[in-house]
C-alpha cells in the first residue's frame, strides 16, 4: 500500500459548492463559473472586434453587435456540446442506465472536448446565418476561451473533483473524496496553464504579432496550446474512475482526445494566410449586407 509523508501538505480549503441557497433554488460555484467565463469572453470578444488596430488594413469584419448576437449561439453550443461530450466520451454506461442524469447538470459532468465541438457547430451556424467570416470569428472565440477555462477549473477545485495523483510536493492536498493521501491540485495546474498562460500567449500573438491578420492562426495556436497544456497536466491528474488508464496503462482519455488537437493546431497555423476585409456597413444596414 502506497504511503506518503504528510509534512508540508497544504490544507484543502473546504468551500461549500453552493454559494447562495435560496431554498428552492441553489446557486452553485460550478454554474457561476460558466456565467463568469461567458461574460468575460463576451466582453473580451467585443473588445477584439472593435479594436481596428488588430486587423489588417485597420478594418474589423465584425461589429460589437455581431458579438452580442453570437452569445446565445455559443452558450447553447457550450452547454449542449459539453454535456454530450461528457456522456459520450467519459461515462456512457452510467447515462444509459440513468438517462435522466443527462439533464442534472448541477451534479457536474461537462467535457471540454465536447464543448469545443459544440462551439465549432455554433460558430458555423452563426456565420452561415449572418454571412460573416468563419475563421476570423473562430479566432476571436479562441482568444476569449481561456477565461472560461480558468473559471471552470477553479470551480472543479472548489467542488473537490478531478484531483491529481498522489504526491509528496509541498503543495499537495488531501481532497475530501480523494482518500487519505495528499494529491496534486491538478485543477489549479489546469487553471494556470489553460487559463492564465494560454491567455497571455494568445494576447501576445494577437497584439504583438497581429495574428488576427491571418484568419485561423489564432485559433490554431489556441488548439495547439490547449492540447499541450492538457496532455502535460494529465500526467499529474487521476484518470476518470470509470475509465482508468488506457493503452498500456499510462494514457488517459484526456490525452487521447488532445493529441489530434496538436495536429489540427499545426495545420491551422501553417495554412493561415494574410487577409484584409472590406469595411463593415453601418449599424443601420449591417444585418442585411453580405460580408466579403
Amino acid at each position: 500500500m502506497l504511503t506518503l509523508p504528510y509534512f508540508g501538505v497544504l490544507t484543502y480549503p473546504q468551500i461549500d459548492p453552493v454559494f447562495l441557497d435560496l431554498g428552492l433554488i441553489q446557486l452553485r460555484w460550478y454554474g457561476l463559473s460558466y456565467v463568469a467565463g461567458i461574460l468575460c469572453g463576451w466582453l473580451y470578444g467585443r473588445y477584439l472586434a472593435g479594436n481596428t488596430r488588430l486587423w489588417a488594413n485597420g478594418v474589423s469584419p465584425f461589429t460589437k453587435t455581431d458579438i452580442d448576437d453570437f452569445i446565445l449561439y455559443i452558450t447553447i453550443g457550450i452547454v449542449i456540446g459539453g454535456r454530450l461530450g461528457s456522456v459520450l466520451f467519459y461515462d456512457f454506461a452510467r447515462y444509459v442506465d440513468d438517462p435522466l442524469a443527462i439533464f442534472r447538470v448541477w451534479e457536474g459532468g461537462m467535457a471540454f472536448h465536447g464543448g469545443l465541438i459544440g462551439v465549432v457547430v455554433a460558430i458555423a451556424i452563426f456565420c452561415r446565418v449572418r454571412n460573416v467570416p468563419l475563421w476570423s470569428l473562430t479566432d476571436i472565440v479562441a482568444a476569449s476561451v481561456p477565461f472560461g477555462l480558468f473559471f471552470g477549473r477553479i470551480a472543479n477545485f472548489i467542488n473537490g473533483e478531478l484531483w491529481g495523483a498522489p504526491s509528496t510536493v509541498p503543495w499537495a492536498m488531501v481532497f475530501p473524496d480523494g482518500g487519505p493521501l495528499p494529491r496534486h491540485p491538478s485543477q489549479l495546474y489546469e487553471a494556470l496553464l489553460e487559463g492564465i498562460v494560454l491567455f497571455i500567449v494568445l494576447r501576445i500573438a494577437t497584439h504583438q504579432f497581429k495574428t488576427l491578420h491571418r484568419p485561423r492562426f489564432t485559433a490554431g495556436l489556441f488548439i495547439f496550446g490547449y492540447g499541450c497544456a492538457r496532455i502535460f497536466v494529465e500526467f499529474f491528474r487521476m484518470p476518470d474512475v470509470q475509465l482508468g488508464y488506457l493503452y498500456g496503462g499510462w494514457m488517459t482519455m484526456g490525452m487521447i482526445l488532445s493529441f489530434p488537437m496538436l495536429l489540427i493546431g499545426i495545420w491551422a497555423m501553417a495554412t493561415a494566410r494574410l487577409r484584409a476585409y472590406a469595411p463593415v456597413p453601418d449599424a443601420m444596414t449591417e444585418q442585411d449586407a453580405p460580408r466579403s
